[in-house]
């Protein structure tokens, strides 16, 4: 009997010390390139969780990609937990649109919450003449590179000026890459989806080659405002970049940096993850200045995904459900 007690306890040991609720859960954040948004964004959701390690047995850790349509099709296949990707990219691939028109609607795919705003930006040379979108045509322009989210908005703004890509000479680099190619006088001009100020930005308008960033405004984008939801005007701030040639802030069009997942991840890391973000929400607005007019309400806007039950779980808990889209809380 003793024998029989012994083999049992030694055996509630080993389920305990190898149970998964009591190992370390090791979670990856997909961001975007290095110098911008994304990537901090990343950091400090992953920093702030990793200070509670002990607490969630969660190691999150982040990885930079492609941007956001690389960033959805990781999570859905499982190879990333977590994804920044902009609330347009969201949204098509919830409706089976656009790269997911041959997949049909990405049923798993669950938000987290937004984050900053985004808008569409138009860098150009001074000497390519380029003053409106309209004189793009004939162009070299850098609309974006394939699976990042910006290129659909470099094709969005194209036809809203009358225009396709047919109409430039289209280039799909990296936007860590256009700046030196304008300098080099490789570009005319480049297009990139980013919250402001940004790295990328500064040194395209600090270099030898005097550069503008273009308003993009107009009947035409009025109509590109009515036909899709989840773009809104922007506007970029002067003060952001003092180098540019023409001075004061810019007008623009815009979307979200949104955080995703899939429905398949843990209740438990999306609410770790979602709980350390709002319970230190005046912390982490202080990590970057695209965060500063963020508020908890417009954290909870621009999603397109039902929201994922871990950070559900959160948002009854603070009271926060009822900013969110009822449509979401399936």
């Amino acid at each position: 009997m003793k024998k029989i007690i012994m083999f049992v306890s030694a055996m509630a040991i080993c389920f305990l010390t190898d149970t998964p609720s009591f190992a370390k859960q090791f979670v990856t954040i997909g961001t975007g390139g290095v110098t911008g948004v994304y990537y901090p964004t990343g950091g400090a959701i992953s920093r702030m969780v990793n200070n509670k390690s002990s607490e969630y047995n969660i190691k999150a850790t982040v990885e930079s990609t492609g941007g956001s349509v690389y960033n959805i099709n990781a999570v859905l296949s499982g190879d990333l937990d977590f994804g920044v990707a902009q609330s347009d990219r969201q949204y098509q691939a919830m409706m089976g649109e656009a790269e997911w028109a041959d997949a049909g609607p990405q049923k798993d795919l669950r938000s987290v919450f937004s984050i900053h705003p985004e808008s569409i930006t138009l860098v150009a040379s001074v000497k390519s003449g380029i003053k409106t979108p309209y004189d793009l045509k004939g162009k070299i322009v850098n609309i974006g590179n394939p699976g990042s989210g910006q290129i659909q908005n470099s094709l969005d703004v194209l036809s809203a000026f009358g225009m396709t890509i047919d109409d430039i000479k289209a280039e799909q680099v990296k936007a860590v890459e256009a700046p030196g190619l304008l300098q080099d006088e490789k570009i005319d001009a480049f297009f990139y989806t980013v919250g402001h100020p940004n790295s990328n930005i500064k040194e395209a308008t600090a270099g030898r080659i005097k550069v503008d960033i273009i308003p993009i405004k107009g009947e035409g984008v009025d109509k590109l405002l009515d036909k899709y939801s989840y773009y809104a005007t922007s506007i970029i701030p002067g003060n952001a970049y003092p180098t540019k040639a023409t001075e004061g802030d810019v007008e623009s069009i815009g979307v979200k940096a949104t955080l995703v997942t899939s429905k398949k991840v843990k209740d438990d890391i999306v609410y770790a993850i979602t709980k350390e973000v709002f319970d230190n929400f005046e912390e982490f607005k202080t990590l970057h200045p695209a965060y500063e007019i963020l508020t908890k309400e417009s954290m909870l806007k621009g999603l397109s995904a039902p929201i994922h039950k871990g950070s559900l779980k959160y948002y009854k808990e603070a009271g926060l459900v009822k900013y969110i889209n009822p449509k979401l809380l399936k």
